[in-house]
């Protein structure tokens, strides 16, 4: 089984920086950053509203755990985003990619 993490970052600089970690630590097979995204939430009773950049990584299932606690480690902010999203069904080639990349 496969999973993808969405993590949401302070911005770019800090996606990449903890998309080389995980990288480097062969916990995820690739990363995706998107920049500049617009975010509104709630955080600590006040309305927020922040530009982020989101990060996608792609793992093996078995191995979300243990890249969410390296996010935690490493990331900026009090409470980072990083979800799990379940990967059902890909192109086997890829997934052979992925596998061989971890």
């Amino acid at each position: 089984m496969y999973s993808m993490v969405y993590i949401t970052t302070s911005g770019g600089e800090e996606s990449k920086k903890i998309a080389r970690v995980l990288l480097e630590e062969k916990l995820v097979a690739c990363a995706n950053i998107i920049s500049n995204m617009e975010s509104i939430y709630w955080w600590e009773g006040k309305l927020e509203e922040d530009v982020e950049s989101i990060l996608l990584v792609k793992t093996r299932s078995e191995l979300v755990d243990k890249v969410i606690d390296k996010v935690r480690e490493i990331h900026s902010y009090q409470t980072p985003c990083a979800l799990e999203i379940q990967i059902k069904k890909g192109s086997p080639d890829y997934l052979d990619w992925l596998d061989n990349s971890l």
